[in-house]
């Protein structure tokens, strides 16, 4: 008897994505293309090297040099590779933690009536989280940032730019949290809604000197005082709006799964 087709209880009720997860899959991509499939070719070419030399030091005919002059090279591109793909590894893990710990900072919100997302698909890129609630909706970037073993550990903003210790922090958060707020105000707006959305950036374990936030556009804090910022900004959206904003974003982040 043939079965009839099947599809998941989940269609309309997915999980929505956990904090980090983007990070989470390219740690994945990273291991796997960069370090298990060259060490597997390395691990190869050298058996097969091996071989090789047991069949010429048997005195079997085949000559085993050229087996072995592929191995050598393989197992020289292997360790490049590794090497640089450790750096890389090192620094997604460094951002997924980051992104895990203020996700679990932030659940205490859901308390004060927000819903929280994590790791919001935004076109190509993601925001890591989106804050629904009273007092407005809020995109925020997260910057793992790695400290010294020593000295100061600053955060300081100046003419739109970000340093750390002095120095310009590359491709500028502040205008990554700028964007992701426009996109997510246009996308909530293009849903009949009227919200408050403002972008943050958080740099977890850090001391970040105060700025004029307002001239700028964007809190730039630590993650302690991202919800202190929350608590004194003045209530915006009915729980109703809350709820309606947070409705429609659930089903396009479901969508994009």
């Amino acid at each position: 008897m043939k079965s009839k087709p099947k599809r998941s209880p989940l269609d309309r009720n997915k999980p929505l994505r956990a904090a980090g997860q983007s990070l989470t899959e390219q740690l994945q991509d990273e291991a796997y293309d960069h370090i298990l499939a060259p060490a597997l070719l390395a691990l190869m070419l050298a058996i097969m090297a091996g071989l090789e030399w047991f069949r010429y030091l048997t005195a079997a005919k085949p000559n085993p040099i050229i087996y072995t002059a592929i191995a050598v090279i393989a197992v020289v591109y292997a360790a490049i590779k590794i090497s640089r793909a450790q750096k890389r590894l090192s620094q997604l893990k460094l951002g997924r933690d980051g992104e895990r710990a203020v996700a679990e900072h932030l659940e205490w919100l859901r308390r004060k009536d927000f819903v929280v997302f994590h790791d919001v698909p935004s076109g190509d890129a993601n925001v890591d989280h989106v804050l629904i609630g009273p007092q407005g909706v809020f995109t925020i970037e997260t910057k793992t940032h790695s400290k010294p073993l020593r000295g100061d550990c600053k955060i300081s903003v100046a003419g739109g730019e970000v340093f750390a210790n002095g120095q310009r922090i590359d491709r500028n958060p502040v205008i990554q949290a700028k964007a992701q707020a426009r996109w997510l105000g246009n996308f909530l707006r293009e849903s009949q809604f009227q919200p408050f959305v403002w972008p943050a950036v958080v740099f977890p374990g850090w001391y970040v000197e105060s700025f004029d936030n307002v001239a700028e556009g964007v809190w730039v804090v630590e993650t302690k005082a991202l919800t202190k910022f929350i608590e004194n900004e003045p209530v915006r959206h009915s729980l109703d709006e809350v709820k309606a904003m947070a409705s429609a974003l659930r089903s396009y982040v479901r969508a994009q799964q």
